[in-house]
């Protein structure tokens, strides 16, 4: 199974609000999900996110790849510096 870090939508019509969620690859945009790792909420200035570094290391480090935004969300937060110090001290 491989596993990606995306984006879900949820929130009402014309108002959207995301979750980072870990999910199977072939699986729909808003499915089923294996875990929630975050929140990005782009309605907000500035944009609002919040992201559980632990949880999102831990499915990095078993194989999960980002989406491109999903990236550079976690570029913002903190938690892709993190994954690269901890896979380059090994």
């Amino acid at each position: 199974m491989a596993v990606r870090l995306r984006l879900t939508r949820v929130g009402k019509k014309k108002q959207p609000s995301y979750r980072i969620v870990a999910a199977d690859s072939r699986s729909p945009r808003d499915g089923r999900y294996l875990e929630i790792v975050g929140t990005y909420d782009p309605r907000r200035e500035p944009s609002a996110i919040t992201v559980d570094n632990e949880k999102v290391i831990h499915w990095l480090r078993h194989g999960a790849l980002p989406s491109e935004r999903v990236r550079k969300l976690l570029e913002i937060s903190g938690a892709w510096e993190e994954f690269e110090a901890s896979k380059a001290a090994k």
